[in-house]
């Protein structure tokens, strides 16, 4: 009987344009993911991550010729017989232009500035002390000063040490200087960093009145690199406080009331593109400069002028439907109405925070 031979099955090998696409395809991926993880994480943040609890808002009502013995009893309030003192602490790196606006703005209502700088950045790079160089700016208010200088750490190279821990450190040396100040129980004293400011109607209406609650939050509208881009209203971490021995300085969550439309939040707003790097090198989010090109003087205007990010990032969103909304530059605002008042009174002076002043200087100038 014939025997045939045994035929083993035919298998085919890949297609070589497979293979090829897949060897290109495979490595794109991974550069991919890794050079923008960030990205992706943020765009699927509303599957990973849950919203803070919402904030309980306290109607803010205002209006110019109103009296303040009917402005308090519509907030729930009563007329005080004197008005409380206020004190304003706050945290200084680099922010000149914004610390005048603000002291010219609440002048008629602090009663003491008090404000910490340190000799280096949250991420340990040293820096001069800009405040304490500029003094004489401020000598408007030169009897309600009290200056103190936060000794800081720097970095040895090559090493990482969180930026946050130096940052909470400061924080709380705010504690000792507050004292120094002569702050005292019943004060009303505001928790803030530099550019954000309360507008003066807010501080007037609870420097004289009676039953605001202990602690509040205010809810600044928020601005990038000037007034003419308008963001939202999320920020939230500026607050006020009854003063009272357990008092501590903080510039995270402390309540759930916010007290709505209280002022405004300028983030990178500066004169300079010079300023723009020393923040963005020395604040405590610099891991989100991920290459050295994100500095360049000329990509850091085009980003100023179009309202884009800074760092290239997603918005921090819980929501696709959020997120998605506030994907992509910022829009242009030609509105200036309702700003500080010293700023629309020296618009000339500060025309890089109006609408169509985006062109920056390249280095640091003081403000003529």
């Amino acid at each position: 009987m014939a025997t045939g031979l045994l035929r083993l099955p035919n298998r085919r090998s890949p297609p070589k344009l497979l293979s090829v696409s897949l060897l290109i395809l495979v490595p794109v991926c991974v550069i991919g993911i890794f050079t923008n993880g960030q990205k992706i994480s943020y765009f699927f943040r509303p599957l990973w991550d849950k919203p803070p609890t919402p904030f309980r808002r306290l109607p803010h009502y205002y209006s110019e010729n109103v009296s303040m013995e009917h402005l308090c009893h519509l907030h729930g309030w009563s007329i005080r017989s004197q008005p409380r003192r206020i004190f304003d602490g706050i945290i200084f790196s680099n922010e000149l232009d914004l610390l005048e606006i603000r002291w010219r703005e609440l002048n008629p209502y602090v009663s003491k500035f008090v404000i910490l700088e340190s000799n280096t950045t949250f991420t340990g790079i040293r820096k001069p002390l800009l405040f304490a160089s500029n003094r004489a700016r401020f000598a408007f208010v030169k009897e309600k000063i009290v200056h103190g200088v936060f000794p800081g750490r720097i970095s040895s190279p090559g090493s990482y040490e969180d930026p946050f821990v130096l940052e909470s450190l400061q924080r709380g040396a705010m504690n000792g200087l507050l004292l120094s100040a002569g702050i005292s129980t019943g004060d009303l004293l505001i928790m803030s960093d530099t550019d954000e400011v309360p507008s003066p109607h807010t501080l007037k209406l609870l420097q004289w009145c009676d039953g605001v609650p202990p602690i509040l939050h205010l809810e600044l509208r928020h601005y990038m690199y000037s007034f003419e881009f308008p963001v939202d209203y999320s920020s939230w971490r500026a607050t006020v406080h009854i003063y009272s021995p357990w008092t501590r300085y903080r510039h995270s969550r402390q309540t759930d009331l916010i007290f709505s439309d209280a002022g405004w939040h300028c983030s990178f707003c500066f004169r300079s593109l010079q300023e723009f790097v020393f923040k963005m090198t020395g604040y405590s989010h610099a891991d989100r400069v991920k290459r050295m090109d994100f500095l360049n003087y000329s990509r850091i205007q085009k980003i100023i002028c179009r309202g884009d990010d800074l760092f290239d990032m997603l918005p921090e969103e819980y929501s696709f439907k959020e997120l998605i909304k506030k994907m992509g530059s910022i829009p242009h605002s030609t509105s200036a109405v309702h700003l500080p008042a010293y700023l629309i009174e020296n618009a000339d002076r500060y025309r890089f925070l109006l609408p169509g002043g985006c062109v920056r200087h390249k280095d640091f100038t003081t403000s003529p």
